[in-house]
């Protein structure tokens, strides 16, 4: 999910440089959506984990 993120803001940024300011505003927001979703879905499964009791695989 954060891979799709990265791939959304350089799509905007690429979009921004060459001048399509709609593509890049809807990339960028695109981006930031999925992103803030990474950051939810990664609390919430910390937040099991450490409430199950196991330690975190690394």
């Amino acid at each position: 999910m954060l891979g799709w993120a990265f791939t959304f803001f350089v799509i905007a940024l690429v979009a921004a440089l060459l001048g399509f300011t709609g593509i890049a505003g809807a990339a960028t927001g695109i981006a930031k959506i999925i992103f803030f979703a990474f950051v939810v879905l990664l609390v919430i499964s910390l937040i099991a984990g450490a409430l199950r009791g196991r330690a975190p695989r690394i």
